[in-house]
């Protein structure tokens, strides 16, 4: 056994390489849950200690220190995740490795880890998910106040790139409702197109829509890699306005598979209507954002 072993071992340390985000608990080797042990402040940085000579003169710090007056193994630490984050070695969304890999890798112990980690959490660069560790945000998507933009344009706007896998894309008549809501004569000829949008690769929503306009024109595009509104403005039709409703659910688990989130977590469901440049619906559309990748913004103003 060596040094490094021995000492987890006295200091109870038998959690593997399980990335255990703190304040969420470690386990024993008989896998019995215990807290987290209370950091205190200013141990990092060799600052005051609850019940040392400086207490009395320094509150107890809650959260994690401030990048500046954290320890040199903690701004190591800090430095070189936020590189790696920046190289995007981990793609947003996805799954940070254990604790102990991530600790040899920047080469700091675990606690300077876990006190780098809780300062990018801070920053917004990562999260931690209960039971199951560490993780990189996801890029945030958010609509630009009272002004209507498309995916791939709101994403190119913001430096990233959109990316669309089809699941399917059909030419079929419109049900009673759809034809309702289109102002169209019952059982007009639609295209449905249900699509995973992205960003870097990584799932964002789930996007159904249907097209009462264009439908030969969309029906045989790729549309991987083109906006809808694109193909609609080729062809002519140029949207103008859209009416918009959200509301909040859990994901069930078709949606949680495509977007790769756990049973249950925060969904953002989107509803729209969009009209053309004589105020008629050309499309009716359904987004289910990911909560932790979506935010939507408006300009509210108040009547006379």
């Amino acid at each position: 056994m060596t040094t490094n072993e021995a000492l987890d071992r006295r200091m109870g340390d038998s959690e593997g390489d399980r990335n255990s985000p703190p304040g969420h608990g470690d386990s024993r080797a008989d896998g019995a849950a215990v807290p987290a042990p209370a950091i205190p402040a200013g141990a990092a940085s060799g600052g005051p200690v609850p019940g040392g000579p400086a207490a009395e003169a320094a509150d107890v710090q809650t959260g994690p220190p401030p990048l500046a007056s954290a320890g040199p193994a903690v701004q190591l630490a800090h430095q070189q995740l936020s590189r790696l984050l920046d190289q995007r070695v981990w793609l947003p969304g996805s799954q940070l490795p254990g604790e102990r890999a991530l600790a040899k890798r920047v080469g700091v112990s675990r606690s300077s880890l876990r006190l780098a980690l809780a300062i990018l959490e801070a920053e917004g660069r990562v999260h931690a998910s209960a039971q199951r560790g560490w993780f990189v945000r996801a890029d945030m998507v958010s609509e630009p106040p009272s002004v209507l933009k498309s995916f791939s344009e709101v994403a190119r706007a913001r430096g990233l790139t959109a990316s669309a896998q089809v699941l399917s894309c059909e030419l079929r008549s419109a049900t009673y409702e759809e034809a309702q809501r289109l102002r169209a004569a019952p059982a007009s000829p639609v295209v449905e197109i249900v699509r995973v949008r992205g960003l870097e690769n990584v799932p964002v929503c789930v996007d159904t829509t249907v097209l009462a306009r264009a439908q030969d024109t969309v029906a045989s595009s790729d549309l991987t890699d083109i906006s809808l509104f694109s193909l609609l403005e080729d062809s002519g039709v140029h949207v103008m306005r859209s009416a918009y409703t959200a509301h909040a659910e859990a994901a069930d688990h078709r949606i949680a598979d495509l977007l790769g989130i756990p049973l249950g977590s925060p969904v953002l469901v989107c509803d729209e209507i969009t009209h053309d440049q004589t105020d008629t619906p050309v499309l009716l559309g359904r987004a289910i954002y990911r909560g932790d990748a979506y935010r939507f913004e408006a300009t509210l103003l108040r009547g006379a």
